[in-house]
């Protein structure tokens, strides 16, 4: 018997909360953003007439108010969107005790045992919808399928407070004839690849040979392959269950672009300072380094590497950054955000074999260091020492890189279920 899947998303969800505590904007186009003067944050969402006039998420917010000269902007309330977040996930929690979320305003909903008692998957969207419009004051899109990616296709295929149901019968005139690009993890950089080997839809995805698809994909070929014919079969994860710590990185958006690659070196130490911080903090250390880099067209890319030694040392995950960095990007525009993450993590006490090009006393040395930086930091504040690197643009450096901690989960955290080997 085929699974009932649910996919819930929030419409233009933060924007749609600020809307009910601000009913004197009805009617205008509303966007929340970053500070103007730093540049944090872009567009986080806008509202649907926003979004009409041009704004678009991600979008840098001149760019945004160019496109809307009347776009009215407010600074994110975080703790007021994790508010109806929990409140939104309670109600789906009455269906069913399989709630995963992905971010704050999506969630997968697996109703294949409430349903037999509590109704179809369409039935339960729409009561489930009608739930969150009434207690909640927003609405929601709702996919209905047999997986999640498909799920996850139906809650974006109409916008907004709509139920699509993608099952067996329609799944070929839906997504098969859609753009490959509205497949879950088909970003910029893949669609262009697909395109160029004449792959336009998702049907033409699921026709194409796996082994092609691997060869130029990866084993991610394989997943984009399984994905398309609809064969995932990654199961929906009991709420609150969530899998320990399984990376720890750090993001900004800068105050200008980047230009120089000494401008990258410094938001690179800058990150890489925050990061390992909060390794030792947890008294971890792991031996993948991950830079992520988008420019100012927001066309961006990841790149990993294993350096073989565990660490939760700030130098050496900089310089494993910056040596990524040159390996892979060109120049071909300026840099908007980067991004540092160490992942496969274990315990910092965790016995481990150096190396003979290791030096262990310059290791102790820089560990010590950046312990006492902790120490003077927790005391007096994060501006209190910084490297002489920092004071080369102040501009760059001014922001206090702690506070976009973030600790993210990805989809396959628990496994490749697709059916892929």
């Amino acid at each position: 018997m085929d699974r009932v899947i649910l996919h819930s998303d929030c419409n233009c969800f933060y924007a749609s909360v600020e809307m009910l505590h601000h009913p004197e904007l009805d009617g205008k186009p509303l966007a929340v953003g970053g500070d103007p003067e730093q540049r944090h944050g872009i567009i986080l969402t806008a509202n649907y007439i926003a979004k009409r006039a041009g704004v678009k998420t991600g979008s840098a917010l001149w760019q945004a108010r160019q496109a809307c000269p009347g776009l009215i902007i407010v600074p994110p309330r975080m703790d007021l969107y994790l508010r109806f977040s929990e409140l939104a996930r309670s109600i789906y929690r009455d269906y069913s005790d399989l709630v995963e979320p992905y971010g704050l305003d999506e969630c997968w909903i697996d109703c294949t045992q409430s349903g037999e008692c509590l109704g179809s998957g369409p039935e339960l969207a729409a009561e489930i919808s009608g739930r969150i419009r009434r207690e909640l004051g927003i609405t929601v899109s709702i996919g209905v399928s047999w997986n999640k990616i498909f799920a996850k296709f139906g809650s974006d295929y109409k916008k907004p407070d709509a139920i699509t149901v993608i099952d067996r019968e329609n799944y070929q005139d839906i997504v098969w004839k859609s753009p490959v690009k509205d497949l879950l993890f088909v970003g910029r950089a893949t669609e262009r690849k697909l395109l160029r080997f004449g792959i336009p839809t998702i049907g033409d995805l699921a026709g194409t040979d796996p082994a092609f698809l691997q060869s130029v994909f990866g084993k991610m070929g394989l997943v984009l392959s399984a994905f398309a014919r609809g064969e995932d079969r990654t199961p929906v994860s009991a709420y609150g269950s969530g899998s320990p710590v399984k990376s720890i990185g750090n993001s900004t958006t800068t105050p200008r672009d980047l230009t120089t690659e000494e401008d990258v070196r410094m938001v690179v130490y800058m990150l890489s300072e925050s990061v390992a911080s909060r390794l030792r903090s947890h008294g971890l250390a792991g031996d993948v380094v991950e830079i992520y880099v988008r420019d100012n067209d927001l066309s961006g890319f990841m790149r990993q590497h294993k350096i073989g030694i565990p660490t939760n040392i700030s130098e050496e995950i900089a310089q494993e950054g910056m040596r990524l960095f040159r390996q892979h990007y060109r120049w071909e525009r300026p840099i908007r955000s980067i991004g540092i993450r160490v992942s496969h993590l274990r315990e910092e006490s965790f016995p481990y074999q150096l190396n003979i090009f290791t030096d262990p006393v310059w290791r102790e040395k820089q560990l010590k260091a950046d312990i006492a930086v902790d120490e003077i930091r927790s005391r007096f504040g994060f501006q209190a020492v910084r490297r002489g690197l920092m004071h080369v643009d102040c501009e760059l450096s001014a922001d206090d890189a702690q506070t976009h901690v973030v600790h993210p989960h990805g989809y396959f955290e628990k496994g490749n279920r697709t059916g892929v080997r």
